[in-house]
């Protein structure tokens, strides 16, 4: 029997969301290479460049010098490196990986802005392609891989991925959450730093309210805590601020640019207030930052996929019906120009082509889909999400379109004909349900066939079969290929799984006892 790896909508969009980030190692090359003395791996000629003017360094030389602030780890020092130093974020990365040549530059970048801010943080990378044994005892399974490894034990890297959160989550495992300003000139080399952030207004750094806002810091991971006890500089960070007391809000670098709580200062509700909150208005799929979306608390998802000029158009209208659906609906813009990152998500509504605009919705609460089939406009977009926020508007299920089954000893079934053909049908319906991919559904079709022809001519039982691969239905839930169920006459709700192991005689016995105190004669000699 064939296991059915079709899943959950929301299970299978995690592990869709999650092959963008990993790509599995594949090599265990030799690790006998030596390398030259840790303090010469590290040495950066920083005085070269401090005696030549700030204008005449280019971003490659920039680059240049972030990159080489960052240890190459090898088979001969990387145990002495992470066993040897107190913190070590080790990046594992193959020279072929495309996710991993689009993280080095960030990698480094945030290795200068450690470094700039005095952390002990030793960043490290190693091509786990060329040391494949060493990546593998340093649990580098695939590529990019980010590790934090604390006096030798490694935890997972749990942030986002620009170099701006790289450096956040570093400083909240290793340093402090919280980051003090004390004056103007203070609050600005902050904010030339810093995009995203919580601002805290406290007179005093104590107390039941600002023992909440740092329990709040450490335990979130991905965005930078600062506090200052100067409303001039609180004025600065947070220019909306219109009081002179205790006072949080959440700043970003988009539309909805400030935001103040004002909710009870608990933990809790400081750090729902933040996940309801740090996305934009309409946050932009990225391959880096999938899993950070899905890990929205808002589960109902809208999803525009579209060319760069017609989001253009429609981003005003989007924000503000994200701003009307806040906390009850996420907006989210994929290029649909990058069929590596939309064609997944449209194949689910059987899109094989990505040459038109789309709105589409995702419940990953619920495990369902929506589709929006009039053509995409501020308005019909209006009436699909105000639909999804009040629960009116029906999940999507994929359908081939209706086959015509005059004269067919097998009935085709599709989405669009379940209700029809098997559900409402007053007739016992032997239903095969298959998938092209199932290596033994072949068999079983031709083990129905020959079931069809011994009972052709019998009353009210109908064979039938449906490609479970591009149809769907919401009473239709199969684990595995081939399935086959028997739809009894009256008793449709709750179909009969014939062991796919039997034999087509045990299959006709089965039949028969089945529909017997309904149908009467006995017909299982094949």
């Amino acid at each position: 029997m064939s296991m059915n790896p079709k899943l959950s909508v929301s299970t299978f969009i995690l592990l869709l969301l999650l092959t963008f980030l990993l790509i599995p190692s594949h090599s265990s090359s030799s690790d006998e290479e030596s390398d030259d003395d840790l303090e010469q791996l590290l040495a950066v000629d920083e005085q070269s460049q401090e005696d030549r003017p700030q204008h005449q360094q280019s971003e490659a030389e920039t680059v240049s010098k972030a990159q080489r602030i960052v240890l190459e780890l090898t088979g001969d020092n990387a145990k002495r490196v992470v066993d040897g130093n107190e913190f070590v974020l080790v990046l594992g990365y193959a020279p072929w990986c495309a996710r991993s040549a689009d993280l080095m530059p960030r990698f480094s970048e945030a290795a200068t802005g450690l470094k700039e801010i005095g952390s002990s943080v030793l960043m490290a990378k190693i091509d786990g392609d060329r040391y494949g044994k060493v990546a593998s005892e340093l649990e580098i399974k695939g590529f990019p891989t980010l590790l934090l490894f604390v006096n030798g034990t490694s935890q997972p890297y749990s942030g986002g991925f620009s170099a701006e959160d790289i450096v956040i989550w570093v400083q909240k495992k290793t340093g402090s959450a919280i980051i003090t300003v004390n004056t103007l000139d203070e609050a600005q080399i902050f904010l030339n730093k810093y995009h995203t952030f919580v601002v805290g207004l406290f007179h005093k750094f104590e107390g039941s309210e600002y023992n909440e806002f740092v329990k709040a810091a450490k335990s979130d991971n991905e965005i930078q805590f600062v506090e200052t006890s100067d409303n001039d500089v609180a004025k600065l960070l947070f220019p909306h601020l219109k009081t002179n007391t205790v006072f949080i809000g959440l700043v970003k670098p988009e539309a909805e640019k400030y935001t103040a709580y004002d909710g009870p200062y608990k933990m809790e509700k400081l750090l729902e207030f933040l996940g309801n909150n740090k996305f934009p208005l309409i946050t932009r799929l990225t391959e880096s930052n999938t899993v950070w979306v899905y890990s929205s608390p808002v589960k109902l998802q809208v999803m525009l996929f579209s060319k760069a000029d017609v989001f253009q158009n429609l981003a005003q209208s989007l924000e503000d019906l994200a701003r009307k659906f806040k906390s009850k609906l996420m907006f989210i813009y994929v290029d649909i120009t990058n069929e590596n990152l939309a064609m997944p998500f449209l194949t689910l509504f059987g899109i094989d082509h990505a040459n038109k605009t789309v709105v589409a919705a995702f419940d990953n609460n619920l495990n369902s889909k929506y589709l929006l089939e009039s053509d995409p406009s501020p308005s019909s977009i209006e009436d699909f999400c105000s639909g999804l926020a009040d629960g009116t508007v029906s999940r999507y299920y994929r359908s081939e379109p209706v086959p015509d089954n005059e004269n067919a000893s097998i009935v085709t079934v599709v989405g669009k004909t379940f209700n029809e053909l098997v559900l409402h049908s007053p007739e016992n319906v032997l239903l095969e349900v298959h998938t092209p991919w199932c290596v033994n559904c072949e068999a079983m079709s031709k083990q129905v066939l020959k079931l069809a022809k011994h009972f052709k001519g019998y009353e009210n039982l109908v064979f039938a079969r449906i490609d479970a691969s591009v149809n769907e239905h919401g009473k239709l839930q199969v684990d595995d290929f081939p399935t086959i169920l028997l739809y009894k006459s009256g008793e449709k709700e709750k179909p009969l799984k014939l062991s796919t192991k039997l034999s087509a005689k045990d299959m006709a016995v089965f039949i028969n006892e089945e529909l017997k105190p309904k149908e009467g004669s006995a017909r299982d000699e094949l």
